[in-house]
This record gives C-alpha cells, sequence and structure tokens, in this order.
C-alpha cells in the first residue's frame, strides 16, 4: 500500500491539548473562516481545483442542456463525488497548518501516490453517484407529466406541480442516498489524507462524528448544499471559490473531531 503525500498529524498539536477543542452549532462557522483563511493564504491551489470543478459544471449544462431529467441527477450527485475530487487540497491544508506553504507538487503527488484505500472509496463514491443519477432520470421521466428537457420544465412540473409528490419523493430519495454518504465520508477522506488508517476504521471514526454531533454535522451538511448551489447560481464561477473553502473547512472540521478525542485514526504502520 502506497503511503499518503502528507505525513500524519497528530492530536494535541499547535499548543492545543486533545479533548480542549468545543466543538458546538457555531463550529461549521469557525471551520468556514478557517477554510477562507487557508485559501487566502495559498490562493493558487484553490483557484485550480475550483477552476475545474467550475468547468466540469459548465460542461455538464452545455452536454445536457436539452436533457434536465439527466442533469438534475447529475448536479446533485456532484456533492456526492465532490469531496474526492478535492482530496488534495486536505493536504494543502495540512501543509499550512504545519507553517509550510505548497503549490500543485503536493497535490499531484498525494494524485499519483497510488493509494487504495482513495482509490477504493472513490470508486465507490463514483457507484453511489452512477445509482443516484439512474434513480433521479428514472423518476422525472416516469412521473412527470411532460417530458422535462428545460431548466423551467423541472420548475413548472416538478417543483411547483401541486397535482404530483414527484419532487418530494425526489428530495426523499435523494436525502435518502446523501445522508449515509454523507455520514461515511465527512471525517473519512481529511482521514485518509493524513494518516495511514484503514478504509473501514476511518469510516467508523466519520459514523462516530455523526453519532456523537449529529447536530452540527447536520448544520455543516446544510453549509456544504447551499455554498455549493450558490457556486453553481453564479454561474459555475463561484466555484472557483465555495468548492476550495469547503475542501479546507473539511479538513479543520476533521482536527477539531480529532483534538476534541472524538475520533481516533489508528496509526499503526
Amino acid at each position: 500500500m502506497s503511503r499518503p503525500s502528507s505525513p500524519p498529524v497528530t492530536p494535541g498539536d499547535e499548543g492545543v491539548p486533545s479533548g480542549t477543542v468545543v466543538i458546538d452549532a457555531a463550529a461549521p462557522l469557525r471551520w468556514l473562516r478557517q477554510g477562507l483563511r487557508d485559501y487566502a493564504t495559498n490562493p493558487l491551489p484553490g483557484v485550480l481545483h475550483g477552476g475545474m470543478m467550475a468547468l466540469f459544471g459548465t460542461i455538464l449544462v452545455v452536454a445536457l442542456r436539452d436533457h434536465f431529467w439527466l442533469l438534475a441527477g447529475a448536479f446533485s450527485g456532484f456533492l456526492i463525488i465532490a469531496p474526492v475530487l478535492a482530496s488534495g487540497l486536505y493536504a494543502v491544508s495540512a501543509h499550512l497548518e504545519r507553517g509550510e506553504k505548497v503549490c500543485c507538487a503536493e497535490v499531484i503527488r498525494l494524485w499519483t501516490s497510488g493509494d487504495r484505500r482513495l482509490m477504493a472509496f472513490g470508486f465507490l463514491l463514483a457507484m453511489a453517484v452512477t445509482g443516484w443519477m439512474m434513480t433521479s432520470a428514472a423518476l422525472i421521466t416516469l412521473w412527470a407529466p411532460v417530458p422535462i428537457l428545460k431548466p423551467a420544465d423541472f420548475l413548472r412540473h416538478v417543483v411547483l406541480n401541486t397535482d404530483s409528490a414527484l419532487f418530494e419523493a425526489w428530495l426523499l430519495l435523494g436525502g435518502w442516498l446523501a445522508a449515509p454518504v454523507f455520514a461515511s465520508s465527512v471525517m473519512t477522506l481529511p482521514m485518509l489524507v493524513a494518516t495511514r488508517t484503514p478504509l473501514w476504521h476511518a469510516v467508523s471514526e466519520s459514523w462516530r462524528a455523526v453519532g456523537t454531533h449529529p447536530i452540527v454535522l447536520c448544520v455543516w451538511a446544510v453549509c456544504i448544499v447551499v455554498l455549493v448551489a450558490v457556486g453553481m447560481a453564479l454561474a459555475m464561477v463561484g466555484l472557483m471559490l465555495t468548492v476550495p473553502v469547503i475542501a479546507y473547512a473539511s479538513w479543520h472540521a476533521y482536527r477539531d473531531f480529532e483534538r476534541a478525542g472524538v475520533i481516533r485514526p489508528l496509526r499503526s504502520e
């Protein structure tokens, strides 16, 4: 198994003893401030990551502009796969935490490390996205009263259609898929980048974090959805800011849970 590019970090560093971090409903705002600080301190990796996400979103819109029944699932599935695509930024935050300003070489080293844990988890998330896209497309094409080709069609005949529960069913199934995926990944990817923890243990610790702080992480999930939606609404250009800030903030969320002693990576070689 290849070693992740970022060396392990330990709880209680930077003079912060383990167990002293307070994780409350205001914590997501603290993580976002720290993420914005990391972005401003070392903007190039974030700009490049965010630019790739904006380009990907634009390509989706152009390719599926007349097939909104599929585009709706693709955009919502973006929320599932985005943490893997932004995993390189966790390594950037890890180095910034140690006072080391890095650029793209560290990100490329992570992506080319051949880490089977990251590859396996990325594959599982890709399967989840594929399943949701197929489910979303089937729901919209089978239940919608007319073909859904444009965003206006989706708004008129799905969202605002009072004679059908299609939109409610679409949201319910999407949430049913997104909730366990979020619980499985919110701490997993930063932990995999920072340590040599086995994948199964990282996922179990991620679920532990959600189980012990469900309200805080629910607020965090809402923040992620809102920021990504805002980035998309700003002609995709907004993703150049929101995606890297979310990634950096996710690293600080992981570090807070680790310092607080809620999650404990396995550090055995």
